[in-house]
């Protein structure tokens, strides 16, 4: 029974998947890795039945703050990418100015954070905001900035004022860049929180890993990566499939 072209698609990630942890398996075998250098993908699952208590609790944790600064991400980068991309000279006088604040290691900030608001659930919260809303800001005011002058000016003669043109036409027209810079921005604000909790936090799977590491139980610290994994994956499918439901009109030449 030959699998249809959409069949293949669903399964060829969970085949990848199947085959990485494969060769992850037999490649520490065949070499005889110790386990506190670098486990196996079998001593990594028993961890993560053997620490399920403890890594559900801290996985918890990093994704409630997870989903709160990247809330607040969202919130920010779609009223400032609104702002931006509603004015051409904004766009150009703001954008430099947004690259060179993303340039800067958001790590850098994590100690600030600290003496701001102290160890906990705060800084993390931050140090995602901090890092996922920059993605959203550019990709909705690229959407605006760009677009089409012919279109704008038909609406115009039409009687439509900027704001008509800017909230009936260009934010549907931003959507796919919206929808694109979520799925970007989730993955960068487990990368924020886990960052922050490393340095700056009694709980969540940042601080799990920390600690496993430093009595060197290095399946626990892999079994959190694949929790982290895990958890941003999902969440990035979610989005996708929302931006189909959504923005299915941008992508019907694909189909």
């Amino acid at each position: 029974m030959q699998l249809s072209e959409k069949s293949r698609q669903r399964i060829a990630p969970w085949a990848a998947v199947a085959i990485l942890v494969v060769i992850w398996e037999v490649t520490v075998r065949l070499l005889d890795v110790p386990e506190f250098i670098f486990p196996g993908a079998w001593a990594t699952a028993q961890a993560l039945v053997t620490y399920a208590g403890p890594i559900g609790m801290h996985s918890w944790q990093t994704f409630w703050t997870t989903m709160v600064g990247f809330g607040i991400g969202v919130a920010v980068g779609l009223l400032l990418g609104f702002i931006i991309g509603s004015s051409k000279f904004l766009y150009h006088a703001c954008y430099p100015l947004l690259v060179g604040f993303n340039a800067i290691p958001k790590v850098a900030f994590v100690p600030i954070l600290v003496v701001w608001f102290g160890i906990g659930s705060v800084p993390a919260i931050l140090t995602a905001f901090l890092i996922c809303f920059f993605p959203i800001v550019v990709n909705v005011a690229t959407g605006l900035a760009t677009l089409e002058p012919e279109m704008e000016d038909v609406l115009r003669v039409l009687g439509a004022k900027r704001l008509d043109v800017l909230l009936k036409v260009g934010l549907p027209r931003s959507l796919p860049y919206f929808f694109a810079s979520l799925k970007v921005a989730i993955t960068l604000a487990f990368v924020g929180t886990v960052v922050s909790e490393t340095v700056a936090s009694n709980q969540g799977i940042g601080y799990l890993m920390m600690s496993a590491g430093s009595q060197m139980r290095m399946a626990l610290v892999f079994a959190g990566l694949i929790v982290i994994s895990a958890m941003a994956m999902v969440m990035y499918e979610l989005f996708a499939v929302l931006e189909k439901r959504m923005t299915g009109w941008a992508h019907r030449g694909q189909r």
